[in-house]
């Protein structure tokens, strides 16, 4: 788009939208193109045409999440800084929804366990085993992944856990 987003009407640069109406007002690919910053001019695509990119090729913000920065980069205008930008976005994102209890905290219920984990596996395309070795009174001393595995297992030698 010649001009980018600084041609467009102010009500509706992500921006100055975001500013208005809240972050809720914007669309998945005007919060990429806050993220992204900018366009690519070899391209003459606004930022927003970056976002909309991306999640056309994708297909969702998890499925964008999951994807490794050289997966980024094969879209045109997205480069090394602009997908790591977006992999550090999402990252920040994942970390808020994840409720992982500190080293001085303790493990009164299974559902703790899960939503300690929950977020850190749930996109993950590969078994994991990993042991939570806690002290006697249920406070994390260390987590050990024992095994990487395939799409639906995970070999573990049972000398590796005892």
């Amino acid at each position: 788009m010649a001009g980018g987003i600084k041609a467009w009407p102010e009500d509706e640069r992500p921006r100055e939208k975001m500013q208005k109406q809240g972050a809720q007002a914007l669309s998945d690919a005007e919060l990429l193109a806050l993220v992204i910053r900018s366009g690519d001019p070899a391209t003459r695509q606004s930022a927003v045409d970056i976002g909309r990119l991306l999640l056309q090729e994708f297909g969702s913000l998890r499925a964008l999440a999951g994807a490794t920065v050289a997966e980024l980069c094969r879209i045109k205008g997205a480069g090394p800084a602009k997908a790591t930008a977006i992999k550090a976005a999402l990252e920040i994102g994942a970390r808020l929804n994840t409720d992982r209890l500190s080293h001085c905290e303790r493990f009164t219920s299974p559902e703790q366990v899960y939503q300690h984990f929950h977020y850190s596996f749930r996109d993950r395309c590969k078994e994991y085993f990993v042991v939570l070795l806690l002290d006697g009174k249920n406070r994390i001393i260390r987590e050990v992944q024992i095994s990487e595995g395939s799409l639906n297992q995970s070999i573990v030698v049972r000398h590796e856990v005892a």
